[in-house]
């Protein structure tokens, strides 16, 4: 058996810590727990086997009567029972509280049945069995809210050991349940998957536990300390893991130990660990993206529920991203957008595409490239350009100052009166037309009615007949296009009608180019 010394420089364990080891190793609790609540801060003794570290502690708290003892003064200890029956009088209940039941009542078996290579291989496998791509990862750690009672209820029957010896324990000196696990088995999981185990990653690999024999026991506290605990919809139970830690803080120490047994009971039963599971932060594709057909909507155009068109945008470009990078889901955002019947040419429209939970992160410029030119060739209606992988604060960018950005348009205009072409010449003369416009009633069930300011830049006209010609405005982003020409019934004021004096409308529009540098140019 290794010497008292050999033992407390091995666990770091001084001879304060011999009445506390003695204490919840007879309250049955298991060696990590000891440990933890011992204050125990080195990765590596969390790591050992739980016999070995058993063993070594029943070698410190039996050497306690040995001649070399002394307590926390450095005086030696003395008793009026001889020193070997004291000796075996603690070793026999230490012993006792072991075989009377084998799982901790504090940490519910999580630090002892679930920190062995088995359990890491276990879910080490789950993770493979997702096909995640990644070189580092976060394992994060969910446990049951009333592990919190049970932690609150061993530092308590601890804490009344040190204070009679004029010593002082800290419950956040305490080592936490999450983290002991953590050193006892993320070695074992990023060797298992070839993966660094840091504290920050993209990749969050998420092991949980339960116990269902233990629920009830923080149900005291709702009564105890009611305005901690608040329905939520989005909560199943009140007795979240925040709501039962502000209760125990809130708790005086008389009340809960009115409330709740010192130490804890001991559970019959294990925590059960939930399915593994994993989590990619997402990837952002940025680009630019033309549209060339008038049969096609940005987004998928759905009208009480029934779709009235097949395709969209956002669905041809994100289809090939979300296969490549084995994503679940995606976000699609652009500087504005355009109507169904309007194409966007010139050097496009920047978008961005979120892609949720990506499996594969990682692309060359050669592969986003070919991406790039599979989307291209999945349809004739749309083209991208300047595709390229971003952060998410650069998509920021995007939407900043996009009122003040400017845009360019070309339509096709039809008037009611027979024109000339010096009929246009003082549109060509009228620069930063300021216009008031309403929310135009098109959209008027899917946006707030405002009246927004906005500015025509300049205009230009190519005469075509006595009733048609070509005009190109640049005007402030955010203007509504169709309702400065036609109107809207006097919503927008002044609009093209009132500048002609006559009835106009619209027959087609093109978005001609959005101002706006970003993302960067890529060279062919």
């Amino acid at each position: 058996m290794p010497s008292v010394n050999a033992v407390s420089v091995m666990l770091s364990l001084k001879e304060k810590d011999r009445p506390i080891v003695r204490k919840l190793l007879c309250a049955g609790c298991c060696v990590r727990c000891v440990l933890r609540f011992c204050c125990v801060g080195s990765s590596s003794a969390y790591r050992r086997s739980s016999q070995d570290l058993h063993k070594e502690l029943l070698a410190f708290i039996s050497e306690e009567n040995s001649p070399e003892s002394h307590d926390a003064s450095g005086e030696e200890r003395t008793s009026d029972a001889p020193p070997n029956k004291r000796m075996r009088t603690d070793e026999d209940s230490v012993t006792a509280a072991q075989t009377d039941s084998d799982i901790c009542p504090v940490c519910l078996g999580v630090l002892q049945d679930f920190c062995d290579p088995t359990f890491a291989k276990q879910v080490s496998d789950a993770v493979k069995k997702q096909q995640y791509e990644f070189d580092s990862l976060v394992l994060t750690v969910s446990l049951p809210a009333q592990m919190s009672v049970r932690e609150h209820s061993c530092w308590l029957h601890v804490k009344k050991e040190v204070r009679e010896k004029s010593m002082c324990l800290g419950k956040e000196d305490v080592i936490q349940v999450k983290d002991a696990f953590k050193w006892a088995v993320q070695g074992k999981i990023g060797q298992e998957l070839g993966a660094a185990v840091v504290a920050n990653s993209p990749c969050e690999v998420s092991v949980g536990f339960i116990h269902p024999e233990t629920q009830e026991d923080c149900h005291f506290l709702a009564n105890a300390c009611p305005d901690c605990f608040k329905p939520t919809k989005n909560k199943a139970s009140i007795f979240t893991r925040m709501a039962v830690v502000k209760a125990l803080e809130k708790i005086s120490e008389e009340k809960f130990s009115r409330h709740y047994p010192c130490p804890p009971k001991k559970a019959n039963t294990r925590c059960t660990a939930l399915d593994t599971t994993c989590l990619h932060t997402s990837v952002f594709i940025a680009g630019r993206y033309n549209k060339f057909s008038r049969e096609l909507p940005q987004t998928p155009w759905v009208i009480d529920g029934e779709r009235r068109m097949d395709g969209s945008v956002e669905e041809l470009i994100a289809a090939p991203l979300l296969s490549s990078f084995r994503a679940d889901g995606f976000n699609f955002s652009s500087s504005g957008r355009e109507d169904v019947d309007v194409r966007t040419l010139g050097n496009g429209r920047p978008f961005a595409v979120e892609l949720l939970n990506p499996h594969r992160t990682k692309f060359s410029r050669t592969e986003i490239k070919h991406l790039q030119e599979t989307i291209n060739q999945s349809s004739d209606k749309i083209r991208v350009r300047d595709l390229q992988i971003v952060t998410r604060d650069a998509t920021s960018r995007m939407k900043e100052g996009e009122e003040e950005k400017t845009k360019t348009y070309s339509a096709l205009i039809w008037t009611e009166k027979a024109i000339d072409s010096p009929d246009l010449e003082f549109l060509a003369n009228i620069k930063d037309l300021r216009i008031a416009q309403k929310t135009p009633l098109r959209v008027l069930h899917r946006r707030p009615l405002a009246v927004r300011q906005r500015l025509i830049h300049s205009m230009s006209t190519i005469y075509l007949d006595q009733h048609h010609f070509t005009l190109k405005l640049c005007t402030q982003a955010g203007t509504y296009i169709k309702e400065f020409v036609h109107g809207d019934f006097g919503r927008t004021k002044p609009n093209l009608c009132d500048l002609m004096k006559t009835d106009a409308d619209i027959l087609e529009l093109d978005v001609e180019s959005v101002d706006i540098d970003w993302p960067p140019a890529i060279p062919d």
